[in-house]
This record gives C-alpha cells, structure tokens and sequence, in this order.
C-alpha cells in the first residue's frame, strides 16, 4: 500500500462546520476509492461470479451490496426520495450470515454485469456527495442526525473492506492477482517461544455514551462494568510455528479437543489444518490474499474459534494449566495494563493495522505493546463471549438488525483488529462477532486462569406469549392505565396497614412484577407459577438485573425492548425474591406461614378453583390476607364446566363468582375490601390491545 496513511474515522464534534462537512466528504470518497481498488485485485470479470466459498454470494455482490446500502438507507432516514436502479437496491439488500457450516445458498441471482455495477457506484457516489454538499449540518452529529446515516454507510463500506479480503484470499489463486498498492509482507524468520506474563486484577468499565465524538455501532453503546481477577497471558500471538505443535499432535484427529460444536464442523469438513495453510509433499505454504508463499513460521496462525478452542483445550491437557481464551473483559484489562491508545490521525499506528503497513499480517515480533505485542493489530483474537447486549442497549432505527441476529449465543466477540481493519473497526470501543466456524483475519491469544469465562447473556425472548407478559408485568403503561402487577401490589401493602409483614406469597406470578414490587415491603417473598417459562423471567431478573424482549409491530417487524430492575427501581429488593414452579392446586407443604397470598388472574384458569379456595387458609398465618384478582373469564379449555365457582345460573337465578368467592372462603376468611375493578392492557402488536378488567377482593382470615 501506498505510505499515504489512510483516512481515520472522524470525529463527530467541532465548530467549523464547513471543514467538517469537508472531512466527511473526503472520508466518503477516499473510502470507495479503496474498497473499488481493491477489486482490482481480481483478474478478470469471470472471478466476480464464481463464488469463492459455498457459504457467501459471489464478489459481484460485495462491489454493489455497499452502494446499494447508501440508497436504502438515505431512503429510509427520508433524506432522498428517489432510487437509482430498483432491481439492484433488492438483489443487493441482504447478504448471507448463514446459521451453520452445511447452509448452501443454491440460490441462482441474475446477476448484474461488473461495469453496470461500477456505473451504479458513481450515480451513487454523485448522490451522496449532492447530499454532503446540501444537507445542513449542526455539529456535534448525535445518533438523531441525518448526517449519522451518512457516515453509518461509509462505516458499512469499511466493515466490507476487509470482509472482501477474506473472500479475495478465499478465492482459488486463478481468479486473483497481485496488485501493487496491496503488497503483504516479506518479512519473516524463527518464530519466538511464547511465554505468559501476568496480568493484575482490576475493574473494566466498557460502554460507549451517546455524546462519544466516534461513529459506534449499536452494540458500543451502554454501560457495562467488571472486576477482573488476575490472570496470565501470552505474550505473543499463536504463531503459525506454536500450533503447527497442535497439529503434529493430531489435534485435528481426537475429538476430545474440540467442543461439540466444534466436533460437528470439523466432521463435515475434515479439517487437518488450518484453513490458510497448504501442505505441498513434506512442506508447508500459506496463502495471502493474492498468492500463496513459504509458511511464514513466526506469523500469526489464523483459525476459526472451534480450532483456537481446541488448541487452548490441547494446551490445558498437556500443560496442566488451566489455558482458554480470554473474555471480552479480559481483552480490555490487557489493553489497559499495556496503556494502549486510538490509532493516531496524522501518524502510522505502532500496530498492523489501518493499511498503516502491510496488505498482510505480520512477524508477532514486530509490534511492541507494552510488555505484549499485537494486542491490537495484525489479526483479529478471537474471545470466548458471545456477543450480547450491553445494560442500555438500544437499535438505531436506519439499521434495527445490524446487531440483533447476533443476540443467540453462536457469534462470538472477536476483538483487536486486523492489518484491514479501518475506521470504525479500529477503535478500543468496536464490538464485531462472527459464527464460531467462520474464518476472518482471525488468530488468537491464550490466557492462563482458574477464573470461569464470564459467559452473559445475549438472549431476546421471542416467544410471542411470553414477549407480551415481559411487556405486560416491565414495560410501557399503554392508554394511560397503571402497570396492573405494580398497582396490585400497592392495594395489597396498603391493606396490610400495621400487620405483620415477614412473608408474602405471589401465586400465579407469572413473569414476577408483583413479586418484586411486593419486596419493597416484605421482608421475603416467592413467586409461583404453573409455568416454568414464565417464571425464568422472573429468575433472569434476580440474576442478572436485565430482561430483553421482541414485541411484535406488524407481521414480521419487531421492535427491541430491555427492561432492568435498577430502572425500575427494584434492585435493592432482588434479594429477598425467589421463584418456584408450583400448582396452585396442590402445592408444596414448605409453602406456608404467609402473611399475605396474592392470586393476580389465577382462579378461572385453576382445573380446580374449590379446591385451591378450601385449602388456601392453611397457608396464611392468622390474620393474613388474601388479594384475588381475576376478571372471571371462565373457559371449559382451562376449568371444566362443573369446576366453575360462579358465572351460572344456579336455581333459576344468576350465581356471580363473587357469590361463589362468598361461600367458599366464609369459613376461614371475611371479606374487607372490594370488590373494585382494576384495569390491565396488554399488547398485542403496535395496533392491538387487550383491554381487561379485574375483580380484586380482599380477604382477612378470621379462623
């Protein structure tokens, strides 16, 4: 590549809008400029169709999928109101993240020829730049502004700057051909023993803020905050020489390395080394992007997670020690302990990366970072996180699934960078993952600890029922009426008045609103629900603090929502919650000695209300109450018909469930509130709402 250093993501922030408006436009072009050059990498038109892996469409795809995406997304923030080329704005829309390492896209495209695709790419490049040079600007750029989808597509251009690379170099050799403004390195020798150095304890505070003066992803945004016990790691990356040990040893051959994911790829396919090496008679070759040269022993090895995770596993048994991967956590402290900074603007990075220096990795010897080398640069490390959402995340409405398809425990964080990592992608703060099969250039550190890889959630519910109760007992007060769990609760402590308030008992919690909300006066209380999914909603909170959820707007258009219990005010009572699967029917003797039972919407779906009305005294101290809420929507589905306690005639005469309530709680229990009715809503879909009255009674135990 040319010493010409190329351009660093801006700043956001300033008080020269005329040179900022120029800097974005410079960032604009010099962007596509390079990832166009970089095509140029392919030797003739006929490599631009071929694909050069079954998993991901043709390169012809990349060269148009990046310049369809400015239109599609200034059409959606409103800022253009016409298309260039349709047809093109469709088959270019979406590309491939397939689920596993057997997805075949068999799927025949038309496909466009390479000059009408390059025709595309100048109207587009004339319609941006149009709009570089009219739109007005109000600095600093916020999430809101119309120039953040702007920079948001220069950023996307950037990610597929280096996502071509890897298919470039994936490409069989006939299709490429060396470039001179893409030169690798030509520098390798004796590959140095890896040796572990100690990391101390500490805290990391990750989490961009929405006032950041860098362009961020979603996923960068939030807070989110650990302490770090101390651990060792390697000083080097895993050279190329380190796990050609892996591989002498039959690491690819015994299945008790790898991890059962990592089992069923490398069944499929038969994998004995690394994707990257080459194996001529008795040696060895490694393939760069645009041609294949001697192993390069003292480079970074570069795998998939599946083969750093058995190595790590192959180290551990034949070590001793307690080798893995690190965390994202652990990638942070080891930046920190090396008192690491961005890639400077005006000078070349002290690291592979940025095209500062090669169109290649490196020697792991070259780039000095504190007493480590490559924390950041040369290849990618892969981590052992899954992706997840940090406390506050939120979705940009111009790109909703950029990161949310990650949200299901198959990607995995990769974090540091690559020599192609630009922009964006270079910064301590980006979040990228992958499919744990998937190759990039990608390689790995290993860490030495007894400490359990923190392992967070990145789990959305979307089941629909269970979606719309998080939302019911969490979420949003729709048409002005109260959270209904919550305002129960509040009618329940206030009848308690000066009674005794040592337990309480939420039978029939469902999701566990109440159940908080009732802790902020009882000393302890439990949940109980007939259905263990629902109540895993109420333990995920006690957890973790963090409740994540789709609800349905329309058709297949979701809308992402999380919900914690520091904003609901309801962390400092987490303690004195827990949850049990039980039927209110027939349940455990341990449940007694209750100073309060709450039944939210329970009695018209018990298969035998009588009998858990008959029995419920014996579970309340003296004194006790009961709260029942129910809106008597009796259905033979859930109570056959002779089960019912009311809502029939009875003697020629209409028996209400309030008549029925009467007579078969007068022995132990007087009734000393209500009735009253108590307005609930749940939503359905952005356009559809339940609208529900309860009956809430209240009953003392008098015996």
């Amino acid at each position: 590549m040319s010493k010409k250093l190329f351009q660093r993501t801006p700043t956001l922030d300033g008080h020269d809008v005329n040179a900022k408006r120029e800097e974005i436009r410079s960032y604009f072009h010099t962007t596509l400029d390079c990832y166009e050059q970089l095509f140029e990498t392919l030797r003739n038109n006929e490599a631009y169709y071929i694909k050069p892996i079954t998993l991901r469409h043709p390169l012809i795809f990349y060269l148009g999928h990046t310049a369809t995406f400015f239109i599609n997304k200034l059409i959606l923030a409103g800022l253009i109101s016409e298309r260039i080329n349709p047809k093109m704005e469709s088959m270019f829309a979406v590309g491939v993240d397939e689920m596993s390492w057997d997805d075949l896209d068999t799927t025949h495209y038309d496909w466009p020829a390479v000059e009408e695709v390059h025709a595309y790419r100048r109207t587009m490049r004339s319609v941006v730049d149009k709009l570089i040079n009219n739109l007005p600007l109000t600095l600093p750029i916020g999430w809101d502004s119309p120039w953040w989808t702007i920079v948001m597509g220069i950023e996307h251009e950037r990610i597929h700057l280096e996502t071509s690379s890897v298919l470039i170099r994936q490409h069989a050799l006939q299709y490429v051909q060396p470039h001179p403004d893409w030169q690798p390195c030509r520098k390798s020798g004796t590959a140095p023993e890896n040796h572990l150095i100690t990391v101390p304890a500490g805290k990391v505070q990750i989490g961009k803020s929405k006032t950041d003066p860098t362009f961020g992803w979603d996923n960068e945004y939030g807070h989110h905050a650990a302490e770090v016990p101390a651990f060792q790691a390697g000083r080097y990356l895993v050279s190329n020489q380190e796990f050609l040990a892996f591989v002498e040893a039959n690491g690819y051959g015994i299945a008790d390395y790898w991890e059962e994911e990592g089992r069923g790829w490398l069944r499929h396919t038969r994998a004995q080394y690394p994707t990257f090496w080459l194996k001529q008679g008795n040696a060895w070759r490694f393939r760069l992007m645009t041609e294949e040269v001697s192993m390069p022993w003292d480079w970074p090895v570069e795998v998939n997670y599946h083969e750093a995770k058995a190595f790590c596993n192959w180290k551990a048994k034949t070590s001793g020690l307690p080798v893995r991967l690190p965390t994202e956590d652990e990638w942070y402290r080891l930046y920190e302990t090396a008192n690491l900074t961005e890639v400077p603007h005006a000078s070349a990075g002290a690291a592979n990366i940025h095209l500062d220096h090669y169109a290649s990795s490196c020697p792991v010897t070259e780039f000095p970072q504190g007493e480590f080398f490559d924390l950041v640069g040369n290849v990618w490390q892969w981590t052992e996180t899954p992706t997840y959402p940090f406390e506050g995340f939120d979705v940009h409405p111009h790109y909703d699934d950029f990161t949310t398809p990650t949200f299901d425990d198959r990607h995995n964080l990769i974090k540091g960078g690559s020599w192609i990592s630009c922009g964006n992608e270079s910064l301590k703060s980006s979040r990228y993952a992958f499919r744990r099969h998937f190759f990039q250039h990608a390689g790995f550190r290993y860490i030495v600890t007894d400490t359990p890889a923190f392992q967070p959630t990145s789990h959305y519910e979307t089941d629909k029922l269970l979606s719309e109760y998080a939302e019911f007992h969490y979420g949003d007060n729709y048409f002005d009426v109260p959270n209904f769990p919550a305002a129960l609760a509040k009618l329940a402590i206030a009848a308690m008045g000066n009674k005794p308030a040592r337990k309480a008992l939420d039978l029939g919690c469902a999701s566990g609103r109440s159940t908080f909300e009732l802790a902020k006066h009882f000393g302890h209380v439990t949940g109980v629900d007939f259905s263990a999914r629902f109540i895993n909603q109420g333990v995920q909170l006690v957890q973790q603090g963090i409740l994540r959820y789709t609800l349905t707007d329309e058709g297949e258009l979701v809308f992402y929502k999380e919900r914690s219990l520091v904003n609901l005010g309801l962390d400092d009572v987490k303690h004195k919650v827990e949850f049990y699967q039980g039927d209110a029917c027939n349940l455990k003797p341990i449940l007694t000695g209750y100073d309060l039972i709450l039944a939210a919407n329970l009695i018209d779906r018990l298969y035998d209300p009588a009998k858990f009305l008959t029995n419920v005294h014996t579970r309340l101290n003296s004194g006790g109450l009961l709260l029942i809420a129910s809106p008597y929507t009796w259905l033979e589905e859930h109570t056959k018909r002779e089960a019912w306690i009311g809502g029939f005639k009875r003697d020629g005469e209409s028996f209400t469930t309030l008549d029925g309530l009467k007579e078969t709680l007068g022995s132990h229990f007087r009734l000393i509130q209500g009735p009253q009715e108590v307005p609930f809503v749940i939503r359905e879909t952005k356009r559809k709402f339940q609208h529900t009255l309860s009956e809430v009674t209240i009953w003392e135990k008098i015996a």
